[in-house]
């Protein structure tokens, strides 16, 4: 599971042109889903994106977490965080998960950022979609839950 984070000042949705879903001061987090994953790892990636020390505080220093600094979190399904490039000039999505399988676990990603008390926002998992956004910092991270 490969989860991009970005930290931004506010982000958007919009599926056929109709916005989908909003978040101000957060986090823009484009989830990729890999055959193999596990309830356990999304689990694991969500408390991590919840407590990861993404934002400054008083000092300027990254020290606070999206729930210190009572930001917003959008979660973007994004399978092309797994396309490899080792071969030609085409990316291969072999390691995506199937569209099912990787629902469900971007269900459970989301909901267990719930649980941890961070307001999640949501695109439209399968669609095609444009996400506006303005980055901060910028501060952009790669998390993998397998290394």
């Amino acid at each position: 599971m490969r989860a991009l984070l970005q930290r931004v000042l506010r982000a958007s949705v919009r599926v056929e042109g109709r916005e989908v879903a909003a978040i101000s001061k957060g986090l823009l987090v484009l989830l990729g889903l890999q055959r193999g994953d596990t309830a356990r790892e999304a689990v694991w990636l969500a408390q991590k994106v919840a407590r990861l020390r993404m934002f400054e505080d008083s000092q300027g220093k990254m020290n606070l977490s999206v729930l210190d600094a009572g930001g917003q979190v959008m979660v973007v399904s994004q399978f092309t965080l797994l396309g490899s490039t080792r071969k030609g000039n085409r990316p291969s999505f072999d390691a995506a998960e199937e569209p099912q399988r990787a629902q469900a676990l971007y269900r459970e990603f989301i909901q267990a950022l719930g649980t941890q008390g961070v307001e999640v926002k949501e695109g439209l998992f399968g669609a095609y979609m444009q996400v506006e956004l303005v980055n901060d910092g910028p501060v952009t991270l790669l998390l993998d839950s397998r290394g």
